[in-house]
This record gives structure tokens, sequence and C-alpha cells, in this order.
């Protein structure tokens, strides 16, 4: 096992009803800066929990961020948050809305020059520098309620990028299952496949005998296997819903990441296949990984025969064995109505091959837990989701 540290200062509040709870951890006598997206929460009445538990707040809205935050958007959110001089974020939403609340939280206070510079790293956020935040988890999937990254994009660059920070986990964040019921199918289905992603970047690649890891990435992954179609019910299933939530949840919460060396090259490539198809985050992730996976199968081996072995009670060895998992992966994903080639949304693969590997080459980009994934072999991989 390699060495680590963990810091996971964050504190869950979980469980049906929690939501009204939210008074009980917000500092006194702070103006709070309300973040959400396109509005359901006001159709599923997570809105009016949130502000009956807020009445004794001076609470400014700011809705309207969208899937995939944009940077554009976010700067006025930040523009207000100056304006009204607010000491505190709140956002209650998906992962889109909490990464974007991130970036509101660290640009309100910032003074260096644009909040890009956040985005790309050219400054390092620092502890007690951005507003605190706290937030109200609607989707489960990004792990973002519980860590310390965030990942913006520039839809007038067509750009996508992820930026961290330990001064970015949350103070608390409230999982209430219950605010999931009025999802639509299509972003419980990206819930659970971002998930099962996030495990699979940091357990899918060579083993250094951290046995422990091993198990709660594969505990993540039967869960969510177990879970999935229970989870995209019509009638919505609370225990499959919360069991989904801590999931999500856990699979990004760096957890399972200390100790173990993780990829995070299929975000990468997926990162770039959002910013200029405008593929959700998740499928994006669903039409590289298995192929990713196939492509880097012999540095891979050890851990992809475990995978087969221990997660789908899969027997024998070698070449066989790991196309026979990662099959079963693509099985769970289309069970979940998940698509996992590029064809399926009409991308053609030799296009994004070489936007993609042009992306990378500016940038003199790789990556993987080996970083031997550059230009070319993104451009190699993207060629097979066909």
């Amino acid at each position: 096992m390699e060495n680590f540290e963990f810091y996971a200062p964050t504190r869950i509040i979980f469980g049906d009803g929690t939501i009204s709870k939210l008074n009980k951890y917000m500092p006194p006598d702070v103006s709070v800066l309300l973040c959400y997206g396109g509005g359901s929460i006001k159709r599923n009445g997570v809105y009016d929990q949130v502000l009956d538990a807020l009445s004794d707040w001076k609470v400014y809205e700011f809705g309207g961020i969208e899937p995939n935050p944009d940077y554009d958007t976010l700067t006025e959110a930040i523009d207000l948050g100056r304006e009204k001089n607010v000491g505190m974020i709140l956002a209650v939403g998906g992962g889109s809305v909490i990464d974007g609340a991130k970036l509101v939280a660290a640009g309100i206070p910032y003074q260096g020059g644009e909040p890009w510079d956040i985005v790309k790293e050219k400054v390092k956020v620092k502890m007690g520098e951005p507003l605190p935040l706290a937030t109200v988890l609607t989707l489960p999937a990004t792990g973002s309620e519980m860590n310390g990254t965030s990942v913006i994009s520039r839809r007038a660059t067509q750009e996508k990028f992820a930026w961290r920070s330990e001064a970015m986990f949350p103070v608390f964040s409230i999982l209430d299952p219950t605010a999931t019921y009025s999802l639509p199918e299509s972003q419980v289905r990206n819930g659970i496949v971002d998930a099962y992603v996030h495990v699979m970047e940091q357990y899918a690649t060579y083993p250094v005998g951290a046995r422990l890891q091993d198990r709660q990435a594969e505990g993540i992954l039967l869960t969510l296997q177990e879970i999935g179609r229970a989870s995209l019910d019509t009638q919505p299933n609370y225990k499959a819903r919360a069991n989904l939530m801590w999931s999500a949840t856990n699979a990004l919460n760096s957890l399972i990441g200390k100790g173990v060396p993780s990829d995070w090259a299929t975000h990468m490539i997926g990162h770039e296949l959002t910013a200029l198809y405008g593929l959700a985050h998740a499928e994006s992730l669903a039409v590289v990984l298995p192929h990713l996976l196939k492509y880097q199968q012999a540095g891979k081996a050890d851990k992809l025969e475990q995978y087969a072995r221990r997660v789908w009670g899969l027997s024998g060895e070698g070449e066989n064995l790991i196309l026979a998992g990662l099959d079963n992966m693509c099985e769970f994903f289309h069970q979940n109505d998940m698509p996992t080639r590029l064809v399926d949304y009409d991308i053609d693969p030799d296009d994004a091959a070489e936007k993609v590997k042009t992306r990378f080459a500016e940038r003199d980009a790789s990556f993987g837990e080996h970083n031997d994934i550059g230009p070319v072999q993104a451009a190699e991989i993207l060629r097979m989701s066909r």
C-alpha cells in the first residue's frame, strides 16, 4: 500500500426528513447565497423545505446553473455574491450545481484576476480563503458533496477542466434520498454510471496490496449492480435510492483512492467529449471506459481479472476472463439504459479521435496510472468506440 494522507472534514447529515435540520448546522448572522439549477427544486418541494429551514437567515438566490456548469453563468453568481456581500454559499442540487457553487465560493473573495485562473489552477485556493459552502444534494452522482474537487466548463471556448483544493470541501452536506424522487430516469441512470466509473478509475489499475481499499471498491460496485434497476423504478424505492446516494458519495469522497494508484484518463478524455459534443458527463464516461480498459488490459490484467472474479463471480484466467468481465460491465450499463459507443450518439469516432488528439497535443497532456495515455493513445481508444 502506498503512503497517503486522508482529509475529509465534511459533516454528512443523511436520511429522510433531514432538510428540515438545515438550520441546526448553519452559522448565525450570515447572509446566504442559495445556488441551484433549472428550477426542479421548486417543483419537487425541496426549495420550500430549504427556505422554511432558513427563515431566520437573509437569503439571496441564484438559479440557472447548468449541467456541466458554465463559467460565464458562474461569474454572474460571483458578481451577485460580491454585490450582496454574502457570507456563505448553499448549493441545492446535483454535482453540477455543487461544482459551480465551489467556484462561486472561491471566486467571490478572489482579487487576483479572473476566476478562470482558479479553474486552470494558475492559482491555488488556500484554506480559509473561500466562503464557507454547504450543500443539499438532490442528484447522487459525483461525490462533490464530500470532496474538494470541482469541474467547470467554458462553452465559449469549448473547454472543460477539473480543479481541486482541500479548501473546497463543503462544511456540511444534507443527503435526503427522497429529494431524488422527482428526477427523470436519465439523470438517475447517469448517477449510477457516474458512480460506477468513479470507482473503476481508482480500482482498475494495478495491485499494491491494499486489500481493504479493494474490498471497499468492490462493495460499491456490487451495490450499484444490485440496486441499479430498482433505482430506476418509476415508483421510487427508498432503500434503492438511499443506497445509490451513499454509494455515489463514497465512490468519490477519496476514501477508496487512498494508498492506491488511480487512472482518471477516462475522465480526461470524457471531459473533451462533453466540451466538443455536449454529451452528459456520465454518457462520455460510458463510451470511453470499456474501450480504454480493453486497450490497456495488459497493464491492468491483475486487477481486471480480480474484477471479473470478485465482482462478477466469473472463473478462468487471462484475456478471456478479462473480456468476459468487461462484457458484463457493458451489459450492466445497457441494462440501465446507458449506451457504450460514440456511434450510439451519431458521433464519428474518427472525428472525435482527431479532435481529442489535437487537444491533448496542444496541452502536452498525458494521463493514466502510468502516465502513458497521451494524444495518440487517446485517439486509438476513441476509434474503438464504434
